[in-house]
């Protein structure tokens, strides 16, 4: 049978952990705060941080290009 729908990918969560500088570490509890001021809903940093991360990628072309030009060499 074939579905119109292809097999979903992994979709497991990978857990990272990093460090910090103190002052990049304050930023994001203040864009906590102003996220919290803004939609009235309360998010950690973490909790923040992997949109944050998908939306810096998903706005550079540079990377994009890249990225998919590294793929297209593995494949072949």
């Amino acid at each position: 049978m074939t579905l119109r729908l292809s097999q979903l990918p992994d979709r497991t969560p990978v857990r990272i952990s990093l460090s910090l500088d103190p002052e990049l570490a304050a930023a994001l509890a203040d864009y906590a705060e102003i996220y919290r001021q803004t939609y009235g809903t309360e998010e950690k940093p973490e909790a923040l941080i992997p949109a944050m991360l998908e939306s810096f990628l998903g706005a550079d072309a540079g990377f994009k290009r890249a990225r998919r030009a590294l793929h297209t060499k593995e494949e072949r």
